[in-house]
This record gives C-alpha cells, structure tokens and sequence, in this order.
C-alpha cells in the first residue's frame, strides 16, 4: 500500500464524554504515603456506580450526585475506592455498588438514581460526562482484571486505582482504551457512510473499527475502508478524538479520501452502504422529519465527523 498522508487539526469542543476537569494526579499516585492521605482525609466525594449506571440527581437539572465517604460501609469485600483525580484540593474517587440488590433504599439517597450514561451525557453540566468516562470505565476494567493473567493469582489494586498488580508473580496491569477508527469517507461532493447490521432501519453512519495490532491510524484507516466497502484510501485526515466508555474505547476520528467510488459492501459487516450529496446530508441534520434516513445524534463522534464534512471548502 503507498504511503497516506495524516494532517491533523484542532482538538472539537462539544465531543461528549470529553473535558474531564479533575487533575489525575499521575505523578503523586505513585506515593503512598500521599495516597493514604487523600482516602483519609475527611470530605472525598464519591461517586457510584451500580451495574453499569451512574449516580444522578435529574429533578432540577441533571448533575451527577457525590456521596461522602460513608458509602465505603457499603463496598462489597476486596472492592476499594478508585481514586479518579483531585479538584479544588479534594480528591474525587469512584466506588463500585453493584454488589447491592437497592443501593437507593440501603443508602437512602434523596432524590437521586442510577442512570443510564448515554442517556444523560449530553444534559450533564461541562465537564462531567467526562468524569462519567473516566469512572465508569475504571470500574469495568477492574471488574474484569481481578486475576493475573501470568498466574492466575488474585491482582490487588495499586496506584489508587490506576493499575492493578500480582502479589505471586509481580506482574503488572494497567487499563488501557481500546482504540477505534471512526472515519467519514468523501470523494469529490459527497460522503459515503454505512448502515450496521444490527441497527433501526435506514440509519447511516461513518465507517469505524478497532484498529489492530502494529498499525498506524492511517493504516486502519485504510484497511477497515477497504474492507467494509471496498474502496481505496489515498488519505486520511485526523478530525478529533472521544472516550466512549461502552465499555472503554477511544474514538479516533478521521476523513478519508478515496481514489474509487464503486461500493461493494461485506455483508458480514454491514446491512448496506451509499453515497449521499451534501444536501441530502444537510437536510438529514437540519430537518430529519423530510428525509427517509437517519444520521448519528450529538451525543457520537460520528454526528460532529459528518457536520464538520459538511463545513469543508
């Protein structure tokens, strides 16, 4: 494959799930000392998460709901506080409630309840859907890494949530996002986008995949086009990126350009895939009650990749 050219542009404001304003604190988390400090300290905020749900107060505005650090009663035996980041000098952590059948009732929380991240994100106030990336994902990640995988040894967490280690083997794990190319594919003045198998019917979207190991964004983004629909990348542009913590990817959005325009679709992958104008696509986002398809909501990348195509020269 010839060489692809990768330009590159400002970070977007208004990606959901972005703009976290805690400090993560990566550098004092390797101080212990530091550590027991800030989950002994009186007035940490604490913010749960139950099977997947964050806590939130919805009557008169949506906003995530803290608790003291009294909700540490509660964790289930071996689970710990995951220290997320210190703001205003206060550290913030994420506890995990799954364990409770009714963590309102046991807490007695006031007017608050667990709901659904996607749900929510967009009416959060700045900045805390981001923290809302950030935790649910850590969560997730430890759920799922409470054994070595050299071993087979119970892992403890270390780093105050930032990683976990083996006390048999000193093997260490750290959490990482899994990376996904999100592309919106253009040639000339239109935009080819896709419909997934599983998705409500006629509804279109930029092409996206995980990128694979020892491979350039460029490179994925040439394989998964080419893959997907057929068509040959002669370059890609980096857009902006986004934390979708479903359970814990990083959206890295591009515009590839392609040489061809014959589609032939991997039915494995896609239910189908065309070609739509910039008006047929303007149309789509400004009145979608006049077209017969539907394009991403604000809350993905894939809306803000689509209306910055439209803002292209």
């Amino acid at each position: 494959m010839e060489a692809i050219t990768l330009r590159g542009r400002a970070v977007q404001q208004g990606i959901a799930f972005s703009g976290n304003p805690l400090d993560r604190v990566a550098n004092q988390r390797r101080d212990e000392a530091w550590l027991a400090e800030q989950f002994a300290a009186p007035g940490g905020r604490y913010l749960a998460i139950w099977r997947q749900n964050v806590l939130a107060q919805e009557a008169e505005g949506v906003r995530l709901h803290w608790l003291s650090d009294s909700v540490r009663e509660h964790l289930a035996e071996g689970a710990a506080p995951l220290l997320l980041g210190v703001r205003d000098g206060v550290a913030h952590f994420a506890v995990d409630l799954s364990a409770l059948d009714d963590p309102v009732a046991t807490l007695a929380l006031d007017g608050a309840t667990f709901a659904d991240a996607r749900r929510i994100a967009m009416d959060l106030p700045a900045g805390e859907a981001g923290i809302v990336a950030q935790a649910r994902a850590m969560v997730e990640w430890h759920l799922h890494h409470r054994y070595c995988g050299t071993c087979g040894t119970p892992t403890v967490v270390g780093g105050g949530g930032s990683m976990r280690s083996c006390p048999s083997c000193s093997a260490e794990y750290y959490p990482n996002p899994f990376p996904v190319v999100i592309m919106v594919v253009w040639r000339g003045d239109r935009c080819l986008l896709g419909s997934g198998r599983n998705w409500a019917q006629r509804r279109y979207s930029a092409l996206a995949g995980f990128m694979d190991q020892g491979e350039t964004i460029e490179e994925a983004v040439a394989r998964e086009v080419m893959e997907e629909v057929g068509l040959t990348v002669d370059e890609v542009e980096y857009f902006t990126s986004q934390p979708w913590p479903f359970p814990s990817q990083l959206m890295i959005g591009c515009f590839a350009h392609v040489a061809d325009e014959e589609i032939n679709v991997d039915p494995v992958e896609l239910s189908g895939a065309r070609w739509f104008s910039r008006e047929e696509v303007w149309q789509a986002l400004d009145a979608p009650e006049s077209v017969d398809f539907g394009l991403p909501a604000p809350i993905a990348i894939a809306h803000h990749l689509i209306r910055a195509w439209l803002d292209r020269a």
